[in-house]
């Protein structure tokens, strides 16, 4: 059974287009998935990229024509300028982890989560809005106040662990075979590679 180690950030716009696309391939092939949510910015300090505020004009500029685009293209609601971002993604990724020790379709809590930054102009540093995106997804909201201490401690190490990997953006996904996927529109080939055509 194929394993896959999903490294993402709740406040990635390119997490967010992914989707449920993920969790399609994943039942197509029988493979399990391992959510790990980090701290991207500081991932990109330490492996050598920048903040999108910090980027060269010119790369702010593709930014904004290419997420529109590709939002389009997947027929997914966004903007670009959402109201609370960028916000501390540290509260919404603590209910993620919460979500995975308790079991259920962490999934569909990923993208509600993300669903709320870029589609609703919704603060996901805001226990409210954190609670009613467990409770969408089928979760006991009480669980945000669950294991608080845990949570900041495995969001340190998907740090540590995804800097260690070769991690260097999001969505990025390694299978248990080694093999690296970086980026929301790389899934076609994470599906290729799990039916042995890649």
């Amino acid at each position: 059974m194929p394993h896959i180690d999903y490294f993402f950030a709740t406040l990635s716009p390119y997490a967010y287009l992914a989707g449920n696309r993920l969790e399609e391939i994943a039942s197509k092939h029988n493979a399990t998935i391992t959510y790990k949510p980090f701290d991207l910015i500081a991932a990109f300090g330490r492996t050598g990229g920048q903040a999108p505020k910090d980027r060269h004009p010119s790369r702010q500029e593709y930014r904004a024509m290419e997420l529109p685009r590709q939002a389009k293209k997947l027929g997914m609601p966004f903007k670009l300028k959402p109201a609370f971002w960028p916000t501390n993604g540290a509260p919404s990724s603590y209910a993620i982890i919460a979500a995975q020790d308790e079991g259920g379709d962490v999934g569909k809590l990923c993208q509600l989560i993300m669903h709320a930054v870029w589609a609703e102009d919704r603060d996901i540093a805001q226990d409210d809005v954190v609670r009613d995106c467990l409770e969408k997804a089928g979760f006991d909201p009480a669980i945000a106040d669950k294991g608080l201490l845990k949570g900041a401690d495995t969001y340190a190490r998907n740090l540590e662990e995804a800097v260690e990997k070769g991690v260097f953006g999001a969505p990025f996904y390694i299978l248990d075979d080694g093999q690296k996927f970086w980026g929301q529109d790389r899934l076609e080939d994470l599906d290729m590679h799990l039916d042995g055509r890649l």
